[in-house]
């Protein structure tokens, strides 16, 4: 199984590309991460429902066919580490690709959020698009580490 984060947003600071190189290696082999950075539509005196259309174009161009689609959202369900171990076991059940998505500076469009499978959210806290990717790769490795009685998860 894979998973895939289609981030929009190709810039990231070095601490946030280290970050997520140190995570992403630790996975087992039947557990694959990886990232896929999608261009940023320049903003000029566009429309944010035209920003969010074209930024969505791209985000969907990077889904594999038959992929779970997970939108981070702001309104998204709120998960505790513990149920995010619990989806992830579940999505491991499916056999399938899971694509976790993250928009752009205005966020994903509004048809995206409600086509995805599911939206969850990481924090009430706005954050930097380069600390979202850092925080949900160590969830994602938090969780793994929880489902296999991995000693990184303390609790």
């Amino acid at each position: 199984m894979r998973l895939l984060v289609v981030a929009v947003g190709q810039r990231v600071p070095d601490w946030a590309a280290t970050a997520w190189d140190d995570y992403a290696k630790r996975f087992p082999p039947e557990l694959r991460v990886e990232l896929k950075a999608v261009k940023t539509e320049p903003r000029g005196s566009r429309t944010v429902e035209q920003l969010q259309a074209a930024e969505r174009a791209r985000i969907e161009a990077a889904i594999p066919r038959g992929a779970r689609v997970v939108a981070l959202d702001e309104r998204g369900t709120a998960l505790t580490t513990a149920a995010l171990a619990a989806r992830l076991k579940d999505w491991q059940l499916e056999a399938a690709d899971v694509v976790l998505a993250i928009g752009g500076p205005d966020g994903l469009a509004p048809a995206f959020r409600t086509a995805a499978h599911e939206r969850i959210r990481l924090s009430d806290l706005t954050l930097p698009h380069a600390m979202v990717r850092v925080l949900l790769v160590e969830q994602l490795y938090r969780a793994w580490s929880i489902n296999a009685g991995h000693p990184y998860h303390r609790e």
